[in-house]
């Protein structure tokens, strides 16, 4: 009776490792797998990322923005969103960057009402006006300006 019970353990021994045998090359054969993709996604990443990464970014030549006028004028930038290249712009007396168009017609303006602001700047003087006063129909500093502009 000893015997067979033996062989009846070497049976069931031998039954278990041939199940872990069998256990352990489905899971060597899912690790290869695994590995196996993960190396396809790393090259195929790889070849996306190169793409995607082929050059940088162009610098842009258009200023946009607060200073965008000095910037073209400085020459950083070739010429400003709303398309004024250095050629179109000018310094005004002030300092400011402006465009060459708008300063002349902003002096064509003001010739147009010079002949007034010099008699309203002669008569505060003749009068001895300082501070704000308002030039109002009627006024004394209304009367000398009208009387110095009409001669």
């Amino acid at each position: 009776m000893a015997l067979p019970m033996k062989a009846m353990k070497a049976v069931k021994a031998a039954l278990k490792a041939k199940a872990m045998k069998q256990v352990m090359k489905k899971a060597m054969k899912k690790a290869m797998k695994a590995t196996a993709m993960k190396k396809a996604m790393k090259k195929a990443m790889k070849k996306v990322m190169k793409k995607a990464m082929k050059k940088a970014m162009k610098k842009s030549t258009i200023a946009n923005g607060k200073r965008r006028k000095v910037s073209v004028f400085k020459g950083t930038k070739v010429k400003t969103s709303g398309g004024l290249k250095k050629a179109d712009l000018i310094k005004s007396k002030t300092g400011r960057v402006v465009s060459r168009k708008g300063s002349a017609a902003g002096k064509k303006a003001y010739a147009n009402i010079k002949g007034w602001t010099d008699a309203v700047q002669q008569a505060r003087k003749e009068l001895g006006v300082k501070g704000f006063v308002a030039i109002k129909k009627g006024t004394a500093l209304y009367k000398a300006a009208k009387a110095i502009y009409s001669k």
